[in-house]
């Protein structure tokens, strides 16, 4: 039977110990501030002497002591073996062939004039990376040649991936646990695009960090979402909130308070698929996020779009929208295995730059993993 809570150590039985990569996974909950016009209590602290019973010794030693971080980031937990991080990279290799093919033939015996940059700009445009990156990085690229006297086609390659390192840099940015004492996340994503699957692995992620979870179907349209997500719930040994029929909304609501009162760390929403120009039906999916909120004020706390990485520029137009009517925090491409538009994440970094957490490149719950700036654009050029 799954618990939600975790037992307390006897008094007398000395905790176990932890070793410091576990430690660096755990995430460690921080309650809200207090306003500043009414300034909590301070308690004392647990395991502080009373001043006047405590000798210098202990007074320095409490004075030393540095205070726990207030927040974890997600890197991945346990840090993965040198054969899972081989199999990761090989696999994320293989998904962008498609993509990396039309670049990495470029510099093969190739000389540097204008038919290369012209023959690159094609290379660029195809994979969706989009006109604003693709002038930037074109841009970039010819000052940098130029500045840095490059003279092989191996050197502009290598000054490219520096450039496309540094364009989706501002994507690799962490999801943060610990904000709060039960942390509320919002998925969003037209239809087709894997979001139901994508909360089922990401379920499976966060309780790696030891958070308990509870899953909400608030796609109350399609049977088969509610279906879906069960069978991950099951899969996960995690609960989902869900009813026959009803108001997204109201299945939104009631998840939230029974995430508070029974203590769990995260509650994940999955919402219906919504195309951007279904204008009634995106008021809708506002209307569920100031239901959240009237749950818990401060929540939701994160505002997750699923997206597909094989819809190329259509992608990006789902990114604008759903951002504009929802105000994402954070992305997750899927099906990036096998696709040719790969460069759409260089349209999204150059254009509306959300953070990405995780990129999927399989069916398989270690196909979804957080997405590494570095990582990827050697998988695209190599």
């Amino acid at each position: 039977m799954f618990s939600f809570f975790k037992k307390k150590p006897k008094p007398d039985t000395p905790a176990a110990p932890v070793e410091p990569q576990q430690l660096a996974a755990q995430a460690v909950p921080v309650p809200p501030a207090a306003p500043a016009s009414d300034p909590a209590p301070v308690a004392p602290p647990v395991l502080a002497t009373p001043p006047a019973q405590a000798t210098p010794e202990a007074q320095a030693a409490l004075a030393e002591t540095p205070e726990p971080p207030d927040t974890v980031e997600i890197v991945q937990a346990p840090p993965p073996s040198p054969e899972a991080k081989r199999s990761w990279l090989s696999r994320l290799k293989s998904g962008l062939t498609k993509t990396s093919t039309n670049l990495t033939t470029l510099f093969i015996g190739a000389r540097i004039d204008d038919e290369l940059y012209e023959e690159l700009e094609s290379a660029l445009l195809v994979s969706d990376a989009g006109v604003e990156a693709t002038q930037w990085l074109l841009n970039a690229l010819k000052k940098k040649v130029k500045d840095e006297r490059l003279t092989e086609a191996s050197q502009v390659r290598t000054a490219l991936r520096a450039l496309l390192i540094e364009l989706l840099q501002p994507l690799q940015q962490p999801l943060v646990l610990g904000r709060e004492k039960t942390m509320v996340m919002m998925i969003a994503g037209v239809n087709g695009v894997g979001k139901t699957t994508t909360i089922g692995k990401l379920a499976k992620h966060l309780q790696a960090h030891q958070q308990t979870v509870l899953l909400a179907a608030g796609d109350t349209f399609r049977a088969a979402a509610r279906e879906q997500l069960t069978i991950w719930g099951e899969r996960n040994n995690v609960s989902v909130i869900s009813q026959e029929s009803g108001d997204p909304a109201a299945v939104a609501f009631d998840a939230v308070h029974s995430a508070q009162a029974r203590g769990i760390n995260i509650v994940m929403i999955d919402t219906a698929g919504r195309l951007p120009t279904q204008l009634h039906l995106m008021d809708e999916l506002k209307k569920v996020k100031r239901v959240i909120a009237k749950g818990m004020a401060t929540a939701p706390h994160e505002v997750l779009l699923v997206i597909d990485g094989n819809t190329g520029q259509n992608a990006l137009a789902q990114v604008k929208a759903f951002d504009d009517a929802l105000g994402l925090t954070g992305l997750v491409v899927t099906k990036l295995d096998g696709t040719a538009k790969g460069g759409i994440l260089a349209a999204i970094a150059k254009t509306r730059p959300v953070p990405l957490y995780f990129i999927g490149v399989g069916e398989q719950i270690e196909d979804l993993q957080p997405f590494n700036a570095t990582e990827f654009v050697d998988a695209l050029l190599s």
